[in-house]
């Protein structure tokens, strides 16, 4: 079962899907998430989210100003700022 993403910005939705893996920067340091990790709410620091789509693609965004959120398979990713690379 893949994980459900979702990249926001304040003012639009960046990316949304399934992926396998996700990597943002945070606060504390980088972390991954994958399918069956624990609940986290963490602060977002400026810098990329990584996600690799289900099919093996790579999706890149330049993210910063907002907090991940993980529960249950559902990754939301809010920021300030964000735009693919």
């Amino acid at each position: 079962m893949p994980l459900k993403v979702s990249l926001v910005s304040a003012d639009a939705e960046i990316w949304s899907g399934d992926a396998t893996l996700v990597v943002a920067k945070t606060v504390e340091g980088e972390i991954g998430f994958m399918t069956g990790h624990e609940p986290v709410l963490a602060i977002l620091a400026e810098g990329q989210v990584r996600i690799t789509e289900t099919s093996g693609n790579k999706v890149i965004a330049d993210a910063q100003d907002g907090f991940v959120s993980v529960e249950h398979d559902q990754v939301t990713i809010v920021a300030g700022n964000a735009a693919l690379v």
